[in-house]
C-alpha cells in the first residue's frame, strides 16, 4: 500500500507588529527561574487577549524572544524582551493590560515598537548593585585587588561541564559605596555573572554568599569604556544613561 501523504501544517500569517518590553523582577519574583517567567508572562498574554502571532509548524507557538535573561535569585529593573503581533496594538495599551494580568513582582515597565536592531548590538553592558547581607570585613581591599589583576579566573559548572571563566574581562567597573558594590559587566562570551564576580571576591574576602544582587540596567557602552559611572547607552531610546 503507498503512504498516506502527511498533511502540512497551516502556515500562520507574517507578524503585523512586533513590540519590544522592559520589564523587573522584584522581591520574592527574583527566584523565579527564566523559565518560570516565560510561563507567567504566556499566561498573561493570554488572559489580557493580546493578539499574539505564532510560528508555523505542527507546534505552533507564541512568538517570542528573549535577550540576556538574569540569573534565578537576582532581581531586576532592566529585563528585555520582543512579542510578535498578528494585530497592530497601541504599545502603552498593552503595556497597561498586560501588567494587570502579571504575578505580583513582575513588572512590566516600558513597550515600544522594535525598531529591529538585534538585542545583542544593543545590549552589550550591565550595570548591577550587590549588597551584602552585613557588613564584610576586607571588601574594599578585595575589590581593589581584584580591579588590580590582570585575569581573575573562576569555575562554575555548566551544563557542558565545569568552566572557567575570566572576570576580570568582563569588568568594566567595581567600587564599594556605603557598604555596597556598585557593579558594571561587560556582556563578553562565555557571559560572566555577578556571582562568578562573588567567587572571586571570596577567594579572599569570605561572607559575600547571602549578598542580594540586583541588575539596575542594560545597555550599550563603548568596548574601551572603564569605571563605574560608564554611560550606558538606553536600548530603546538611545540616550546615553549613567546609573550611578
Amino acid at each position: 500500500m503507498a503512504k498516506r501523504a502527511q498533511k502540512q501544517p497551516e502556515q500562520q500569517a507574517p507578524p503585523k507588529q512586533r513590540l519590544r518590553m522592559r520589564y523587573a523582577k522584584r522581591g520574592t519574583a527574583r527566584f523565579t527561574s527564566h523559565r518560570d517567567f516565560a510561563r507567567a508572562f504566556e499566561r498573561a498574554l493570554n488572559r489580557a487577549h493580546v493578539p499574539m502571532a505564532y510560528s508555523s509548524g505542527f507546534s505552533p507557538h507564541p512568538r517570542i524572544s528573549y535577550a540576556n535573561a538574569s540569573a534565578t535569585g537576582a532581581a531586576s529593573e532592566a529585563e528585555y524582551l520582543e512579542v510578535a503581533l498578528a494585530e497592530v496594538c497601541d504599545p502603552d495599551k498593552v503595556r497597561i493590560v498586560l501588567g494587570e494580568q502579571m504575578p505580583p513582582g513582575m513588572e512590566i515597565l516600558e513597550v515600544v515598537e522594535s525598531d529591529r536592531i538585534p538585542f545583542p548590538q544593543l545590549l552589550t553592558a550591565s550595570a548591577w548593585l550587590i549588597e551584602p547581607a552585613h557588613e564584610v570585613a576586607g571588601l574594599a581591599e578585595a575589590v581593589r585587588a581584584v580591579m588590580a589583576a590582570d585575569t581573575v579566573d573562576v569555575e562554575r559548572m555548566t551544563k557542558s561541564g565545569m568552566r572557567t571563566f575570566d572576570v576580570r574581562a568582563a569588568l568594566i567597573g567595581l567600587d564599594v559605596s556605603d557598604g555596597n558594590m556598585r557593579l558594571m559587566l561587560r556582556h563578553v562570551t562565555p557571559l560572566v555573572r555577578p556571582d562568578d564576580v562573588l567567587r572571586a571576591l571570596g577567594q579572599t574576602c569570605p561572607g559575600l554568599d547571602a549578598a542580594r544582587v540586583t541588575r539596575l540596567a542594560q545597555g550599550r557602552c563603548d568596548e574601551d569604556a572603564s569605571g563605574v559611572s560608564t554611560p550606558l547607552a538606553d536600548p530603546f531610546t538611545g540616550a546615553a544613561v549613567r546609573v550611578w
